[in-house]
């Protein structure tokens, strides 16, 4: 087999055409030197995951960068199979599924190493006055970065992302009905240095890739379970934070597919196994840019607690937001290194808040979200949680020294997305947080994701069935 090479472009990182002036003049530049020559506009759709469509460049920039394009507006309203479903405002059978407007994001004008003479710009819908679609994932990450500003703090993010690597393809994998898929490795390889050679190959291509990109990585490395990786970022502004993400997703499916390697980005991928999106978050008083929860001593600030309370108080009624699909409560149990009750601690990865690093540098890691998070939507209700802990002066319980996972009397998370489901809508805090329409739209999307596997047989129901026999 031929291993595949991503393109590098001919210029230094630190000279990447994208690096300086506005988003229009650098692509109308990169265009007429002959660099680009399509440009791929793209959307987060529900499941966190990149949709959209090639334009060719010329065409592009006469008739869609400064006005916009229409798509389906049944892009946030489909299952993970593009499917669409019905019950949703926004789209529908009896609304004729229109069209929509999307607007390209011109900052966000990346020229991605795996796709060579491609541009990439992120899209966002609006409605037909010109006002953000509100249930879109960007739009809700905005509306809750806006709500930070104007209490004059702002964030900090960094993602840490774990997923497992398999041999094989898409194909492959449906042709053995996404059963018995083999590990690129077995075992533990967590923090290992020794690599196979296709490991090492995937790797090595898929950090050249994004950091000819303008994604510096801060670290990969092996994790726990076999096949299983962990990729991080330097942390910074949370929208940049998720977009890098949906980059990230995008660049090692891409690139997966040149070496026949299939990337899961599962919360579960395999039984007793767990892939987290853990969320590192630091705050900052905007005008004087001071740490929020930075101090001299052990102590911790009164703002640091009241965003750990607030994180505590509204984290479990809004699991489906961090925690949106069937899969994703598979992890949040004992022996996958994932929290199962809300609890925080000082530098304890057995709690859902884990307070990391000291003096100017402390921060904190929320441990909930797994793989298959949007990002958008996880880091969203990370800040709204924090904006209601400072609002409200809210106060943790006592952390906890030891594990976490043995400790009684801590709420439990949710044990599945209908638990889950429940108990955001029982609460009146989430449409507090996120509007009555934003929540309404993710509770429809939940309950659909649960239907479609209440009438699935799974391999395990059978394996039980000939275990009687």
């Amino acid at each position: 087999m031929t291993e595949a090479t991503p393109h590098v472009p001919a210029q230094e990182p630190g000279t990447a055409p994208h690096g300086s002036g506005s988003g229009l003049d650098r692509l109308s530049d990169l265009v007429e030197d002959g660099e680009v020559t399509s440009v791929m506009l793209a959307t987060a759709n529900m499941q966190g995951c990149l949709r959209g469509k090639m334009y060719g460049a010329e065409h592009f920039l006469d008739e869609v960068a400064e006005r916009g394009t229409s798509w389906c507006g049944y892009l946030l309203a489909t299952d993970a199979d593009m499917r669409p479903l019905p019950g949703f405002g926004i789209a529908s059978w009896d609304t004729g599924y229109g069209d929509m407007r999307f607007v390209p994001d011109l900052a966000t004008l990346r020229t991605p190493a795996w796709m060579p003479g491609t541009a990439l710009v992120f899209a966002d819908p609006v409605t037909d006055d010109q006002q953000p679609v509100a249930v879109a994932p960007r739009n809700i990450l905005k509306r809750q970065l806006e709500q930070l500003d104007r209490r004059g703090i702002t964030a900090s993010t960094g993602l840490e992302a774990e997923f497992v690597l398999y041999h094989g393809t898409r194909k492959s994998a449906a042709r053995a009905r996404y059963q018995n898929l083999t590990p690129l490795f077995e075992g533990s390889r967590d923090y290992g240095l020794h690599q196979s050679p296709v490991l090492r190959k995937y790797l090595t291509d898929l950090r050249v890739a994004l950091t000819w990109t303008d994604l510096p990585l801060e670290a990969i490395k092996g994790e726990g379970a076999s096949g299983q990786v962990e990729i991080t970022f330097p942390r910074r502004d949370p929208m940049h934070a998720a977009d890098q993400h949906m980059l990230l997703r995008h660049a090692a499916v891409e690139i997966g597919a040149a070496h026949r390697v299939l990337p899961l980005f599962m919360a579960a991928p395999d039984t007793g196994v767990g892939s987290g999106l853990h969320i590192h978050l630091s705050l900052y008083d905007s005008e004087e840019q001071q740490p929020l929860f930075g101090s001299g001593g052990t102590d911790l600030p009164q703002a640091a607690l009241h965003v750990i309370g607030g994180l505590l108080a509204a984290m479990p009624v809004l699991a489906p937001f961090w925690a949106p699909t069937v899969n994703a409560y598979k992890r949040l149990t004992p022996g996958t290194c994932a929290p199962v009750n809300f609890s925080w601690g000082f530098d304890n990865r057995t709690c859902a808040i884990r307070v990391v690093g000291t003096g100017a540098r402390r921060h904190l890691e929320i441990r909930l979200p797994g793989a298959d998070a949007d990002p958008y939507r996880a880091i969203a209700t990370v800040l709204a949680a924090a904006c209601h802990g400072l609002d409200n002066k809210l106060l943790p319980p006592p952390h906890v020294d030891g594990n976490a996972v043995t400790v009684t009397g801590l709420p439990p998370v949710p044990r599945s997305l209908d638990e889950a489901l429940q108990l955001m809508r029982i609460s009146e805090l989430p449409a507090q947080l996120f509007t009555d329409e934003v929540v309404e739209h993710y509770a429809l999307a939940a309950h659909h994701e649960i239907e479609a596997h209440r009438v699935v047989v799974s391999p395990e129901e059978r394996r039980r069935e000939i275990a009687l026999l």
